[in-house]
């Protein structure tokens, strides 16, 4: 064993592992209670140090628990262009957290010698956290990882997540995707969003005023700091905004969308548009109360067909032949699907649940936008796309509508995150169409409408009893369920429904949709029968929905 991996063993000493206790690296990284998550962390430094060594280049680590409560916490790391970590590398990091504090060091050899890693080349790794107040604690721990293994680092302190992302591509890009550092990010998203409201001319029904819900998390202290940079040519007012108040705790994107109601204590006028961020600020919801003082929620399905619609608008009036599309999962509303593919004649592709599955599919075309319906997702501009796009906005040839065309698809891949979901880079996007369009919040809603859903957890003796295929949209096992679920479906107008396996625990999830609340949670329901029949459902089965 070489001497560093000897040090590793070592420096867990300071870092035991609990017993009885298994830990995976999943899409979201790590997440648990903040109080046990100390030697993953350290172990998580080891394997940063690592990864970087790989792939010569600067890789990060983000310490966040997203939306979780304020109580725990987690870490993910980053690649190098500032995408998720390769899906093969999350059995390494699993194997690694839960190896035992003296294996340590074979655990690390085996991960060297399966990927013929060059353990003398140097290693630098960028970290930051949310504002998590077992943040400071946890972040040490991976530190110590890191100076074992004798990489250098970065501390950037307090970060949203996809910041971290943008800083790492900067960086490893050699400044061609911006300037490493947070002012730089601030000072990018601002001269794009600023440049493509020139000129913006009289609006009748677009108020640049929005109320942002900071989920008293990392997301509002950045706002606070892109603010100056915009100029005054949006009025933003951030609640929630961590000076009183729990992270996430009855506020957030996630609290929004899942309670359909505002975060209380937020004072809302009718027509007011209203912002919702996660504990990280990697999602975003959009809404609103209309006239009648009604909830109406913006969702990830809202804004991707707001975005798509105004992108492939650019792309077809800058006579550049590209392929734009879609990127949904099978919970992605109906209606949603049904007026991008019918009304916007844009392609939509279905991926399954996770956003590594939507960022992968997207890949897949010129331009590609994705978002899952918590309003976690981005827009993806091909090498070739970009290229193309660039030569355009510059060419004097061109006629001048396809020439500005072009200039303002430049903007906006410079005003989009694409490395990752980013709640402040999406925000400002949706204003600048609002804007461009002279829409209300009531304008964007009135697209299409929603279908009702219901979604439902069946509790089963074994997950893995339920497989599934096409995007999570078809069950190809236990036999006779995806045909009992068809028929099902075909008694309701305009009924769905699929079902599919939690990654995490024994239940499997039903989702059902209709053109009613009432037949949606009637079809629910009775898949959920079916789901608790043939698939090994345990305590008592599924009641029917209350008709009071």
């Amino acid at each position: 064993m070489s001497d560093i991996l000897a040090e590793a063993v070592k420096g867990a000493a300071a870092h035991p592992r609990p017993e009885g206790i298994n830990f995976t690296y999943g899409t979201a990284g790590f997440r648990d209670k903040s109080t046990i998550l100390d030697p993953v962390l350290y172990r998580m430094g080891l394997l940063a140090a690592l990864r970087s060594k790989a792939k010569k280049a600067t890789v990060a680590a983000m310490i966040t628990a997203s939306h979780n409560p304020e109580p725990d916490n987690g870490v993910k790391l980053v690649d190098p262009m500032g995408e998720m970590l390769e899906a093969a590398w999350e059995k390494h990091a699993t194997d690694l957290a839960n190896a035992k504090d003296e294996d340590i060091g074979s655990a690390l050899q085996r991960i060297i010698d399966a990927l013929d890693i060059d353990i003398s080349l140097p290693s630098d790794v960028f970290v930051a956290r949310d504002t998590r107040p077992s943040g400071p604690p946890l972040t040490q721990a991976l530190l110590d990882g890191l100076k074992v293994m004798g990489s250098t680092f970065t501390d950037f302190g307090i970060l949203t997540t996809p910041q971290l992302h943008y800083l790492v591509r900067c960086h490893n890009s050699r400044g061609a995707y911006g300037e490493t550092t947070e002012e730089g990010y601030y000072k990018k998203l601002a001269q794009a969003f600023l440049k493509l409201r020139e000129d913006a001319g009289t609006k009748k029904k677009y108020q640049p005023v929005v109320i942002i819900d900071g989920a008293n998390g990392v997301g509002a202290l950045k706002t606070r700091k892109l603010q100056p940079h915009l100029n005054d040519s949006l009025k933003i007012t951030v609640c929630n905004d961590g000076s009183s108040g729990k992270l996430n705790e009855k506020c957030g994107a996630d609290f929004v969308k899942v309670q359909q109601k505002p975060p209380p204590g937020m004072e809302i006028q009718p027509g007011q548009r209203c912002v919702s961020f996660d504990g990280d600020a990697d999602r975003v919801v959009f809404f609103y109360l209309n006239k009648d003082g009604v909830f109406n929620l913006l969702d990830g399905d809202k804004i991707s067909t707001l975005i798509a619609g105004y992108l492939g608008e650019l792309v077809s009036a800058s006579g550049l032949q590209l392929n734009i599309g879609v990127v949904q999962t099978a919970y992605a509303n109906g209606s949603s699907t049904r007026y991008l593919e019918d009304v916007m004649k844009v392609p939509v592709s279905c991926a399954k649940t996770g956003v590594k599955h939507l960022h992968h599919k997207a890949l897949e075309f010129d331009v590609g936008v994705y978002f899952e319906a918590n309003g976690h997702g981005t827009v993806l501009f091909s090498d070739q796309a970009e290229q193309k796009i660039k030569v355009a906005s510059q060419d004097d040839s061109l006629d001048s509508g396809k020439r500005e065309a072009a200039t303002r698809l430049t903007l906006m891949m410079d005003l989009i995150n694409q490395t990752v979901g980013d709640a402040i880079s999406d925000f400002l996007v949706v204003e600048t169409i609002l804007s461009t369009r002279d829409w209300a919040a009531d304008d964007w809603n009135m697209q299409y409408k929603d279908l009702p859903s219901r979604l439902l957890k069946i509790k089963v003796k074994d997950r893995t009893a339920v497989q599934t295929t096409d995007a999570e949209r078809c069950a190809t096992a236990p036999a006779g369920l995806q045909e009992a679920i068809n028929k099902l479906v075909a008694k309701y107008q305009q009924g769905r429904s699929f079902v599919r396996p939690s990654g995490t625990e024994d239940v499997v999830r039903v989702f059902a949709e209709a053109d009613t609340q009432a037949i949606a949670d009637m079809l629910a329901h009775e898949v959920s029968v079916q789901v608790y029949q043939l698939a090994g459902g345990v305590g008592e089965q599924p009641q029917p929905p209350s008709t009071s």
